[in-house]
């Protein structure tokens, strides 16, 4: 995206204002970039060009394989289309940060379906543009002639160009529709890939298993939803408002945790015994002030969740620390 602004005249640092990058980063392949930062990113390129038809379209067509690191490679390296849609979808996270891919296949039709309901609304059509295409390049370059789709569709409303499109997808996509799909014949799925080899396959799908579990162990949902949480102990948010914050439903927050083997309530729960503990070891906080900073109600709703916590009310627990903290008299 800084290489397509740059294109138009619009600097790398101006194309990454608010987002903390520096241009060198954007090079260096141990960096990372967050949603949030990668949100600001494709605003700060809409504020200046939103308004060039395809930008999205453009935007996906700089999309390689390559790029993409392990996943990239176990697409490369799976025996049919159907076996590198699987590990797509399984290790999804490591390539697309916004929305959901899902896949579909009936009536001699495969579908890619980009469901984008919970992607902000003013970038949801480059996005979407973004990503569809990007499943074209990727399945030209898993097939040396490509996967001819013969149907697509978008949400948005039709652009007054619609060139860009018809050049990358070979077709008039249908706009307005009441999904993002991008539809192929379904005999594709099982035609051998031309760089077929299980073992480099099942070698980089164990590395997408293992990256993707240090990056949900780092920056999964859980870990954003305690980043939030801590962000103001004062002004504790609640699930809608969380959820708001990770542009994402309530509803699809609780999955997105379930999916971690937790819950907001379990997450809430975990970082204000946390903090609690901080305060009662670290302040002089009374028990009412400690319960108003963690959010609580009333002071006895806040004693009676520290007395499961710890086995014993505050006033206790901070007696307990002094008298370790105090060496006894010689």
């Amino acid at each position: 995206m800084t290489q397509l602004a740059e294109e138009r005249g619009m600097p790398t640092a101006v194309c990454l204002s608010g987002t903390g990058i520096s241009p060198a980063a954007v090079i260096d392949p141990d960096s990372e970039v967050t949603a949030r930062q990668e949100l600001t990113v494709v605003r700060n390129l809409l504020a200046r060009f939103g308004s060039e038809p395809g930008l999205g379209i453009e935007a996906g067509s700089r999309y390689h394989i390559s790029l993409y690191g392990p996943w990239g490679l176990a697409l490369l390296a799976s025996q049919t289309l159907r076996d590198a849609v699987g590990v797509a979808l399984r290790y999804v996270g490591l390539a697309f940060a916004f929305g959901q891919i899902d896949f579909e296949e009936s009536g001699g039709e495969a579908r890619l379906i980009f469901d984008d309901h919970e992607v902000p609304e003013d970038v949801r059509a480059f996005l979407a543009e973004r990503v569809v295409t990007g499943i074209q390049m990727i399945g030209r370059e898993l097939y040396p002639t490509g996967v001819p789709f013969h149907r697509i569709a978008f949400r948005h409303q039709a652009p007054s160009d619609t060139s860009r499109h018809r050049a990358v997808f070979g077709v008039e996509p249908n706009f307005g529709a009441p999904a993002n799909v991008a539809v192929f014949d379904s005999s594709y799925l099982d035609v051998p890939l031309p760089q077929a080899n299980e073992w480099a396959r099942s070698t980089c799908e164990q590395l997408c298993r293992d990256l993707l579990a240090r990056r949900q162990a780092r920056t999964g949902v859980a870990g954003s939803v305690r980043d939030l949480l801590v962000r103001n102990p004062g002004e504790v948010p609640d699930q809608a408002a969380v959820a708001m914050e990770l542009f994402m439903s309530p509803r699809t927050l609780s999955r997105r945790l379930n999916e971690e083997g937790t819950s907001f309530r379990a997450l809430l729960d975990e970082v204000r015994q946390l903090l609690s503990e901080e305060l009662l070891d670290h302040t002089d906080m009374t028990t009412e002030q400690v319960a108003a900073r963690l959010g609580y109600a009333e002071a006895a709703s806040f004693i009676r969740a520290f007395r499961r916590w710890k086995g014993c009310p505050p006033q206790e627990y901070r007696a307990r620390g002094v008298r370790a903290r105090v060496p006894e008299a010689v």
